[in-house]
């Protein structure tokens, strides 16, 4: 059906020829689809738009549609404020800064400034000047021997499986030319991780893939084998994902290819599966106890967790229990429910699980309370792809940022959300051979370098502009938020910082931690009520 025009046209070419013996009329028919015809031979060949090389012809009417006035799509269509999940104007941004043209807007602002929930940074008298906006920081506590100095900005996780071989390729690719770190998913270093040679942070699922015995489990010695990568530069541990936390997964035996088993360590022809839980521990201190199985195998690199905050009382029972084992880990990533390149049941991408405000705050909060918060580094990720997005996420307690989605606009992404059906247009998520050649990975690999260069840019030209010398200065007194159509009120009031070491000395609680800190235990996830 995708060539059906295509196709139809160069039938309709040929016998406009063989009518020419008849009537010269046909000559009409001949330039008409013929041209059609031209232009369908043009659009497989050509290099620049996944969209014509999958859907040639037709793919135009897309284009066309993008074309109508501002005010009729506006109104009569969509709107640029929409979010479903993400508006145009965010979508915009991501494909200009890509590319490389334009990014700037004409007329003023189009936010409705003085609704509730409006939000700005404060600006500073005297503006500085940043000379680069390639923005570091390190990670890896006092137990790592090898840190890594990672950008502010780096790709989230994404499975090879979930996204097309071209669509990882590319992504690497444009992280090693940007020196940024593109994050696996739990799907295991494929061959087009490795052809990349960008940095990698090895994500560890319950499903343990690439580091997974016969059964399963968790394999010490295959995952010494993938930590010694060179290219793996953090080791990353999926406890949750935001798009559905407390959720497992399966991939149909139908949907494995060769180069699938081969970077998950699993068998062709069988179901492959994700558990909701990890098989190797299920209490706190078992947690801390498997970090350390995995820095004792993770070649000195640095070792952390992701998950989506659930029940605020269970991330204190984990803080707990690094302060019992003494085992921190060197980061923690906090997703967002907000994320969601995974697809998920409706309820769960909905109602489950904490948004990255909440999420970051809290972990942020509870870190400093125990006094742990400067032996590791949060990582955050949640629709972060401009540098407003980024500079919030610092400012409420973030040391970097990872994107998802972001990343895949670079790369063609035009929200089709089709991505669980195999049909993705443009070739991104997708193992359908044919879709995903319309993926040029030369192209697409700068325009993933040139979204991250040019958002650190804008991000460099924001933190000048609030007087700052790094975006890690942000905090939340620079945050500005409409409460009502009169009332504005600053981030420190609405997302304070808890003092350091607080919930280890015997105050009064005028934060509303202290209650479920004291509830939390190290032993078990379960509260105290239940046998």
């Amino acid at each position: 059906m995708r060539f059906f025009a295509f196709a139809g046209s160069a039938v309709l070419t040929l016998l406009s020829i063989i009518g020419l013996i008849w009537s010269p009329w046909f000559l009409l028919g001949l330039l008409l689809f013929g041209g059609l015809t031209a232009l369908g031979i043009y659009d497989v060949t050509q290099p620049g738009h996944a969209i014509l090389r999958n859907y040639p012809v037709i793919g135009h009417m897309r284009f066309m549609f993008e074309g109508i006035r501002p005010e009729i799509r506006q109104y009569l269509i969509e709107s640029d404020q929409d979010e479903e999940p993400f508006s145009r104007n965010k979508r915009s941004i991501v494909y200009q800064r890509a590319k490389g043209v334009e990014d700037k807007r004409p007329f003023g602002t189009r936010q409705r400034v003085y609704d509730s929930g409006y939000e700005w940074i404060t600006h500073f008298a005297v503006p500085r000047h940043l000379d680069s906006h390639d923005f570091r920081v390190e990670i890896g506590g006092p137990d790592c021997a090898k840190p890594y100095a990672a950008s502010i900005y780096n790709i989230s996780a994404m499975s090879f499986g979930a996204l097309s071989a071209n669509a990882i390729l590319a992504l690497n690719t444009g992280a090693k030319k940007g020196g940024f770190a593109h994050d696996t998913g739990e799907g295991g270093i494929s061959r087009y991780h490795r052809e990349g040679g960008g940095d990698l942070i090895y994500e560890v699922g319950s499903g343990y893939f690439g580091c997974r015995t016969p059964a399963g489990r968790f394999d010490p010695e295959k995952f010494r084998d993938q930590a010694s990568n060179p290219q793996v530069k953090l080791i990353e541990l999926k406890l949750s994902q935001g798009a559905k936390p407390g959720h497992g997964g399966v991939l149909p035996a139908s949907k494995i290819s060769p180069e699938i088993a081969e970077a998950r360590g699993v068998p062709m022809g069988q179901d492959c599966f994700s558990p909701a839980a990890h098989p190797e521990f299920s209490t706190p201190l078992e947690i801390m106890q498997f970090i350390k199985t995995l820095r004792d195998n993770a070649d000195g690199k640095p070792v952390g967790f992701k998950l989506c905050i659930g029940h605020r009382r269970e991330f204190m029972c984990m803080v707990k229990a690094m302060l019992e084992t003494d085992i921190v880990p060197d980061f923690i990533v906090i997703d967002g429910k907000e994320g969601g390149t995974g697809a998920a049941p409706l309820e769960f991408a909905n109602h489950m699980g904490m948004p990255l405000v909440e999420g970051l705050t809290f972990a942020h909060n509870t870190l400093r309370g125990a006094g742990l918060r400067d032996r590791l580094k949060l990582g955050a990720s949640g629709k972060l792809v401009t540098s407003f997005d980024i500079a919030k996420a610092l400012a409420l307690g973030a040391d970097w940022a990872n994107s998802a989605r972001g990343f895949m606009f670079a790369i063609g992404c035009i929200q089709a959300q089709a991505c669980h059906t195999n049909h993705c247009p443009v070739g991104v998520a997708t193992q359908d051979k044919l879709r995903q050649r319309a993926l040029n990975v030369p192209r697409k690999s700068e325009r993933v370098f040139r979204f991250h260069q040019n958002t650190l840019k804008a991000l460099a030209e924001m933190t000048g502009a609030a007087g700052l010398a790094h975006p890690g200065n942000f905090r939340p007194h620079h945050l500005l938020m409409r409460e009502s159509d009169r009332d504005m009120v600053t981030g420190e009031e609405v997302y304070p910082y808890l003092p350091d070491g607080f919930l280890l000395r015997d105050e009064e609680d005028d934060f509303g931690y202290l209650t479920r800190w004291n509830r939390a235990r190290s032993s078990s996830f379960e509260p105290f009520d239940v046998v």
